[in-house]
Order: C-alpha cells, then structure tokens, then sequence
C-alpha cells in the first residue's frame, strides 16, 4: 500500500507522524481505497527514520507494516513503502529489540 498519511487525529522525522497526525494515520491505496492505521511505533534505523503501522485487520492477525518516513520540501511527513526484504527485516528486528531486548546485550 502506498500513500501519503492523512491525519485522523490532530498531533524531526523521529516522531513526525504522532507530531503531525496523532496516533492514527489514513493511508489511501493504489485503487484508490483508504484504512486507518494505528502508529505502533516510529524509529531510526541507520539513519533513516521508520514507522510501524497496524489496521485493525492486521492487528487481529499480529502482522505490522513497515514504512520509511521521509520530509517533503515542506517539511511534512509522508510514507514511502519498503520493498527490500533485508531492510524491512532490519527495521522489524530493531523494534522486536526495543520490546523485548537485544540478544546482543548482556
């Protein structure tokens, strides 16, 4: 799904999407469809910035959505999907370290 978040509720890259939207953002897709997404959480992963989003469908499922957050030339947020594999996996690792631990630390 790619889109531009439209803001359901009133809110640096780091926390751009909860600044701008809130804790909820709606994603239009190709076809033209829209769904609102819950911001699981947003993070910085060699220094490009991420967010995790989840529908209420994929919720219910355990599944998440993994989207870098870029700056447009007016400043504002918008989403551009992750298409490579080893980076989707780097920005779900990252965050599975910020819930539960790194295996890398003692």
């Amino acid at each position: 799904m790619k889109g531009r978040a439209d803001g359901s509720a009133g809110g640096g890259a780091m926390s751009a999407l909860r600044e701008r939207y809130g804790d909820e953002v709606t994603l239009t897709g190709e076809g033209g469809g829209s769904e609102a997404f819950r911001i699981v959480a947003e993070l910085s992963v060699e220094g490009n910035s991420y967010a995790l989003l989840q529908s209420e469908r994929m919720r219910s499922e355990g599944d998440i959505e993994v989207f870098r957050v870029a700056m447009d030339d007016a400043g504002e947020p918008h989403l551009e999907t992750v298409e490579d594999d080893d980076e989707w996996e780097a920005v779900a690792e990252a965050y599975d370290d910020l819930q539960f631990g790194s295996d890398d630390q003692p």
